[in-house]
């Protein structure tokens, strides 16, 4: 979330960025709240300093008299405190719902715009689009005819949205993770497998709804657990509460995990087979940076994502992502989308975002400088290496082919290792 101070002295810039990313916070009630909260803490004060003073001058009165006096006094102070403590309580509960409800702000260099259509996209990848001498298939079609997935077991046992890889598929997902692995180790992260719950506090510091209506996060009843949609989650909560050294920054740390998402609402052709999934494996790049380090850490995690894609062979366009479409927490988000054959469309396979501090803000994850007084909130990055269903995707539908009635599939020069076959055929 943003610094109190920040909303205070800035209230027209806040408004304004609400304005442009289309969520709504009442920054002049915040304002107020605010302004009250200080005069009553100074107002506190005041009177705690005067109860102090008296209560060290009973001791001297020169008469029981004015001792009783004096006692009266104190009483009467504290009384007057213990009454603003009351309301500041009050104030620092409805500051507090505000001021999460207030987006991080954006960079100045984003495009403005109420939704996706306001998205500046460019084409950077290094593969062109293939043209095929034949009516490309979709994943799902192809999945069925080389035996790779199964939709309706998935949906016997888990219901739609869920599925089985199966035979090479399964390949493909592990060779995958060790292909963007063997990328991450060579570029300095340190590996970790991380769970598939994350405490609510936790989803609720990184910028995830827990519960509501709003929500896209399975709960778990009668506890204070969820499943991760992402492991942007768990590696941000890595460092909740703690302080960490600013020499050893920055920080990068690559997760592995399972990710579940409601999809509530997601439907429609953009939705078929494996692009939008209640659970899909993911490598998440994460890290915790210094202030003046999270701009060129942002650019590091952006080139690591075209690093993985033009290694797999994907043509694919960067995303600059408008203020309307950019998440609460994020100050500035590229997307990476992948030409997808079978929808005749791009479709967005990573995404990366600078959070700044506001993650780290909610979270209470802070630096030191050795030497200095006091510490300070650690800037957050994320980003995708490998969402492995919408890899597959691309990777299915662009590597394609038909010999006769017989269809297969080339499997990417850079995964054949993993793999150990050059083409999947049924």
């Amino acid at each position: 979330m943003l610094d109190r101070k920040f909303i205070l002295e800035n209230a027209d810039a806040v408004i304004l960025n609400c304005v442009n990313r289309g969520l709504k916070a009442d920054v002049p009630r915040f304002v107020e709240l605010e302004t009250q909260r200080r005069t009553l803490q100074q107002e506190l004060e005041k009177n705690q300093t005067a109860a102090n003073a008296v209560a060290k001058s009973v001791g001297k009165a020169a008469s029981p008299e004015e001792r009783e006096v004096k006692k009266e006094e104190g009483r009467l102070l504290r009384e007057k405190n213990a009454a603003i403590n009351a309301q500041l309580e009050q104030i620092e509960i409805e500051l507090d719902r505000i001021q999460r409800l207030i987006p991080n702000m954006a960079h100045p260099d984003c495009p403005i715009g109420a939704d996706d259509q306001s998205n500046c996209r460019r084409t950077l990848g290094k593969t062109p689009i293939p043209q095929f001498d034949f009516k490309p298939l979709d994943h799902v079609t192809i999945g069925e005819k080389l035996d790779l997935i199964d939709f309706e077991a998935g949906a016997r046992v888990a219901g739609a949205g869920f599925y089985f890889l199966k035979n090479e598929a399964v390949l493909l997902e592990l060779a995958l993770q060790r292909y963007a692995v063997e990328i991450l180790m060579e570029a300095g992260f340190t590996l970790t497998s991380t769970p598939d719950l994350a405490r609510n506090e936790i989803l609720q510091g990184t910028g995830f709804i827990p519960r509501g209506q709003e929500t896209q996060i399975y709960s778990i009843d009668n506890s204070d657990l969820s499943l991760v949609a992402t492991a942007e989650i768990t590696l941000g909560g890595m460092l909740a509460g703690q302080t960490v050294e600013a020499e050893i920054l920055p920080l990068r740390i690559c997760g592995i995990s399972h990710c579940f998402r409601t999809e509530a609402g997601a439907a429609g052709r953009a939705s078929r087979g494996l692009y939008r999934v209640h659970q899909f494996t993911k490598i998440e790049m994460f890290a915790f940076t210094l202030p003046e380090q999270s701009e060129a850490m942002h650019q590091e995690l952006l080139d690591l994502e075209c690093k993985i894609f033009d290694g797999l062979g994907i043509p694919y366009q960067v995303v600059d992502t408008a203020t309307g479409d950019l998440g609460g927490p994020a100050y500035r988000k590229f997307d990476l989308e992948a030409w997808m054959p079978g929808r005749g469309e791009y479709g967005e396979i990573t995404s990366t975002s600078n959070c700044t501090d506001y993650q780290a803000r909610r979270l209470n994850a802070r630096f030191k400088v050795k030497g200095e007084k006091g510490t300070k909130f650690l800037h957050t990055l994320n980003g995708t290496a490998v969402a492995i269903s919408r890899a597959l995707v691309a990777i299915m539908e662009l590597y394609q082919y038909k010999d006769g009635d017989k269809y297969g599939i080339v499997v990417p020069e850079a995964l054949r290792p993993f793999v150990g076959k050059k083409v999947i055929e049924r």
